[in-house]
């Protein structure tokens, strides 16, 4: 087995796997490092909502990344599925995030007149969703934000990674990591490794690699439960949104429906009462889900930084420890803009500074 590479990613979720993807591309020798199997902790859990626009009022540099990153999918759905013959199930659709009072809509006036959204009055909508609720006044229909298949997407961008020469170590658990001159030897239960550049890309598990790497930053878990529901009709062909609730048609015509957010909690098994509150959200947004099967439930615990900002980026006194971690809820959404963000500081390629600094690790 190999042991000594120029780069090692900790980590194999989206995010990670994304990072390999565009450092193999570039033929640098990379390994990932997964203490289970690829894509199944975080990654799994997620919807997979490329919904760029629903972080628009969150910040301008957060805006424009999470843009960018949304557009990409567009074109890694051929490029992976040419090169690894994975489909990631891009479902296009849009979304309707909806109002059901005046104050909703106002609310969403900002959204509307500073971006490509459109309002549609609630006739509009039910011609479009027939089964929608009868108590919404109306919605903003935002095309571009589509969904993947999370853990379909992350096994493209590994399979992808290893098509271009990199190595994906799974059941590797990484349990400690020491600089010597040059070299990182990265200590695992499946032996030693050695790098000159680490990447920590471990979610919500990051947390001993900071304090290892003498770093007193924190993550903070942030439970998330969702659903999926059969159907034997399609009844959905668009994701509706409503104070963080979703429901998510997926190309099988199944639906996913969620998600709590249970803040400091890492229990990752669903409850009782986080499923029952999530099934009484959808039937708020589409009352004919009431006759649905439950086909399955679960649980995940996103990354959640102080600010909500994810740290992609170079440890202030290393250049070659480098941080992709902390995503929070858009860890689908942003994996491609994270993976070319890194590789870029890799490489010493020009980046945007407004990304570098919204997301430095020492802001």
């Amino acid at each position: 087995m190999k042991k000594k590479f120029d780069v090692v990613v900790i980590g194999g979720g989206i995010i990670g796997c994304s990072i390999a993807y565009y450092l193999a591309e570039e033929k640098i020798d990379v390994a990932v490092l997964e203490g289970q199997q690829v894509g199944q902790k975080a990654t799994k859990a997620a919807a997979g909502m490329l919904g760029a626009h629903s972080e628009w009022s969150h910040s301008k540099s957060f805006y424009t990344f999470a843009r960018d990153s949304q557009q990409s999918y567009f074109q890694l759905h051929e490029e992976l599925k040419e090169l690894t013959g994975i489909d990631l199930e891009l479902k296009k659709g849009g979304i309707f995030k909806l109002a059901y009072t005046d104050v909703e809509k106002y609310q969403l006036d900002s959204l509307i007149t500073q971006t490509s959204a459109k309002w549609y009055e609630r006739k509009e909508v039910a011609n479009q969703i027939p089964d929608i609720h009868r108590d919404i006044i109306g919605a903003a229909y935002i095309e571009d934000d589509v969904n993947v298949v999370p853990y379909v997407a992350c096994q493209a961008f590994s399979k992808g990674a290893q098509v271009h020469g990199a190595t994906i170590l799974e059941f590797t658990h990484v349990l400690g990591i020491q600089k010597k001159e040059k070299y990182f030897t990265i200590q695992t239960t499946n032996g030693h490794f050695e790098a000159r550049t680490v990447v920590i890309a471990s979610g919500v598990w990051s947390n001993s690699f900071f304090k290892q790497l003498g770093l007193n930053h924190q993550l903070f878990p942030v439970k998330g439960e969702c659903l999926s529901v059969t159907t034997e009709k399609v009844i959905l062909k668009h994701t509706l949104f409503h104070e963080q609730n979703y429901i998510v048609p997926r190309n099988n015509g199944k639906l996913v429906i969620g998600a709590t957010m249970i803040e400091n909690n890492w229990n990752e098994k669903p409850s009782l009462g986080g499923i029952e509150f999530l099934i009484q959200k959808a039937k708020r947004m589409l009352p004919a889900i009431s006759d649905l099967k439950i086909e399955a439930f679960w649980a995940g615990l996103r990354p959640s930084t102080f600010d909500h900002n994810p740290f992609i980026g170079i440890h202030p006194e290393d250049d070659n420890i480098l941080f992709a971690t902390g995503h929070f809820r858009n860890g689908i959404l942003l994996a491609p803009a994270t993976g070319r963000l890194i590789k870029d500081l890799i490489i010493q390629k020009n980046v945007k500074t407004d990304w570098v600094e919204a997301f430095k690790i020492n802001r």
